[in-house]
């Protein structure tokens, strides 16, 4: 097969396909000189926004900064597969070692509640970001495959997930998938467009007297500061908001792993196609293999279509514009085929790439020390569009000393240990993400998950 990215009208990087229609935004001023507030938020992405926008709902008369090196949403917010989904971000059970069962499943409803929350604000304030709820279906193909997915159901109704939150269908139920022998099914998940989310949030916020200062890196956090090449913040909270961004910020390089997950969007598949595979529903969709892959139907009848690329690069570097290797671009196409063989018709319009925000124990995370001022809410694996909004709500909370359910959740000030140093990051990614694509090899043929796949776990911490 040719490279797709021979294709005539392929484009590659420029952010993501999902600022292609209306363009990228033009650049609001930058910092120049000095400030006072009393918040500054640095990235102005979902969680800056989502954070903004409920301390000004909580207090209008409250000076809030956010700072940007590039635009709002340049990140993954705009960059995502539109998963706005009840995943939670981070592991159940760890967790609960600290915390206890309950407070978990406290965790994962108010995860349930954060969906329907971002659709209701976005209502509230006109946010025009194509959300359809249509839930999440996840399938599994083949025999080892099947026997997790079930064994999933089974481990969420014990976190509370009743039939009505979480349950199996019969292959082709909702979505005729190639190979599928089994899957399940969940109302909470919504599709989204990100990048009319994160602009909408953005106008938003600027509406509620917000200062968004963009083309500004912060270079250095300091107690009550924000320090950037063009003046500094005083505030007596300073909030990172900056996710994947988070190591290029002196001092945190070993934070929290920058992950590259990579993304196709097809040219608009006609309407024989999406009679032929039933996906009528806007159903999101997943699967069970340890090398995930993750889809939507967008609302202009294309495929959006991510995976991993090359997981990590070395010393925590960035390809900031999203440029995404061909090879990548043709694993991504094949498998998507392997799902759709009558997407065959379609090709490739757009391939981006992007950073996650991964801790060393997996496990997202909300802080303030009151005493610094230093704040920060991130690391959410890969399930942020949801998590950001919980986020915003819980970081309010907690500036505002404010007492109420959020601020006891489990995930709140939770302590995790850094990375190890570079070469032993790179090893220890590359080995996971080698291991688990052939773990899904042997388990084509094999009806037991591969013991490379626990394994990979194990080096990483990853289960």
């Amino acid at each position: 097969m040719a490279s797709v990215s021979a294709d005539v009208g392929f484009v590659n990087g420029e952010v993501s396909y999902w600022y292609r229609e209306e363009g990228l935004p033009d650049l609001r001023p930058r910092l120049d000189g000095n400030l006072s507030a009393d918040v500054v938020i640095v990235g102005a992405g979902y969680t800056g926004l989502w954070t903004a926008y409920y301390l000004k709902q909580a207090d209008p008369s409250l000076d809030v900064v956010i700072l940007e090196k590039e635009f709002a949403g340049f990140g993954a917010s705009g960059r995502n597969g539109g998963w706005l989904t009840a995943n939670l971000a981070g592991s159940h059970e760890r967790y609960a070692r600290t915390h206890g069962h309950d407070a978990v499943v406290r965790l994962q409803r108010e995860m349930i509640t954060s969906v329907d929350e971002v659709i209701a604000v976005c209502a509230k304030e006109g946010i025009d970001a194509d959300i359809v709820k249509g839930g999440v279906l996840n399938v599994a193909r083949g025999t080892a495959q099947a026997a997790r997915l079930r064994a999933s159901v089974t481990r969420m109704r014990s976190w509370g997930f009743e039939e009505e939150d979480l349950r199996l269908v019969e292959p082709g139920e909702r979505l005729r998938v190639a190979g599928a022998m089994a899957g399940s099914w969940s109302p909470h998940c919504a599709r989204v467009q990100p990048a009319k989310l994160v602009q909408g949030l953005a106008r938003v916020v600027r509406g509620l007297g917000v200062r968004i200062f963009e083309g500004t890196p912060v270079t250095e956090l300091a107690p009550h500061r924000a320090i950037t090449p063009y003046g500094t913040v005083s505030a007596p909270y300073v909030i990172r908001a900056t996710e994947g961004f988070t190591a290029g910020i002196s001092g945190l390089r070993r934070q929290w792993l920058p992950m590259n997950s990579s993304m196709i969007v097809t040219e608009p598949l006609p309407a024989a196609f999406w009679d032929e595979v039933g996906w009528q529903g806007r159903d999101l969709l997943g699967d069970e293999a340890h090398y995930y892959m993750y889809a939507q139907r967008t609302a202009d009848d294309r495929i959006a279509f991510g995976g991993r690329g090359k997981p990590y690069l070395y010393g925590s570097r960035i390809d900031a514009r999203g440029h995404t290797p061909a090879q990548t671009v043709d694993a991504l196409w094949s498998l998507l085929l392997d799902f759709f063989p009558g997407a065959a018709t379609s090709t490739v319009a757009h391939a981006w790439s992007g950073v996650l925000g991964v801790p060393r124990d997996w496990c997202s995370t909300a802080h303030v020390d009151h005493a610094t001022g230093l704040g920060w809410a991130g690391g959410y694996t890969g399930h942020g569009v949801t998590t950001t909004n919980l986020a915003g709500r819980t970081l309010r909370d907690l500036i505002l000393r404010k007492e109420s359910r959020l601020i006891s959740l489990p995930w709140v000030d939770r302590t995790v240990r850094r990375w190890e140093p570079e070469p032993l990051r790179w090893l220890g990614v590359h080995a996971m993400y080698g291991l688990y694509r052939a773990a899904d090899a042997r388990e084509r043929t094999r009806s037991r998950t591969s013991f490379l796949a626990r394994l990979a776990d194990l080096i990483t911490g990853h289960a």
